[in-house]
């Protein structure tokens, strides 16, 4: 039985400020973490006083990226290493605007997913799948690549304990939201992926999850599918009260 996992990913918005303001109106809200696990994904500058106002809740604190190295003269780039020693356990990884605007490769993505594993974080690997590829007759290839690649020389242990979002990047922030059979459709691709990489039983613990224009009026319909185990939201996530909604789907 896989719990299911209610994310939301800030981007680059709101403040300090307001970030502790968001943890301290769902505090007592959230349902609890043996029924469904919530999460928020926040820029680093937030992630030590998230961490310290989210202590003894049900909230998992979660970075939006890492870099493949623990240390070293990377300007800008945020450690795994220090995300582990503050105390952040998950982190998203491959993203499709770090794909996008950030020129990430598969071959940098699965360096991080690696680096993650290294310093104890749980990574929350994207798939992308843009428009034209969508409508294209490799999209099947597409999604696959993008899962065998991440994946590369991770061991079966490490993959039943990570989370993937199939995220069509068409859908991200346009308003546009995957029909129901198209979100079942990716996420049993990269399920079925994941079988063929490892094993039926390792794809059956892996929870996928489906990301792109998801909000609390679409979300029930979408998490009732077989193969969906959660939400990855965005601008959906910014408010406490459609936050709120999508983490306790369960008790509508």
């Amino acid at each position: 039985m896989r719990i299911p996992f209610i994310a939301g990913n800030w981007k680059m918005n709101l403040s300090v400020d307001e970030a502790v303001q968001f943890l301290q109106d769902i505090k007592g809200k959230l349902p609890d973490h043996k029924v469904t696990e919530t999460c928020i994904a926040a820029s680093p500058l937030f992630l030590e006083s998230m961490l310290k106002e989210s202590k003894g809740s049900a909230l998992i604190v979660a970075a939006e990226n890492c870099f493949y190295e623990d240390e070293g003269a990377y300007t800008g780039e945020t450690s795994p290493k220090a995300l582990h020693e503050m105390g952040v356990s998950h982190v998203i990884i491959g993203h499709s605007e770090r794909r996008k605007y950030f020129n990430e490769t598969d071959d940098i993505i699965n360096k991080k997913v690696h680096a993650a594993f290294r310093n104890e974080l749980t990574p929350i690997v994207c798939c992308d799948e843009t428009m034209s590829r969508r409508e294209s007759t490799n999209r099947i290839s597409w999604v696959v690549s993008q899962v065998t690649n991440a994946l590369k020389a991770i061991t079966a242990e490490q993959a039943q304990t990570m989370i993937i979002a199939y995220e069509p990047s068409w859908a991200i922030g346009s308003g546009k939201t995957a029909s129901t059979s198209e979100a079942e459709e990716g996420c049993y691709l990269i399920r079925q992926t994941i079988a063929d990489l490892y094993s039926d039983e390792i794809a059956n613990q892996v929870r996928v999850l489906y990301g792109g224009s998801v909000n609390d009026e679409n979300a029930d319909e979408i998490l009732a599918q077989r193969d969906i185990d959660g939400v990855l939201a965005g601008g959906a996530s910014l408010k406490p009260d459609s936050f709120l909604k999508l983490a306790n789907f369960l008790q509508k």
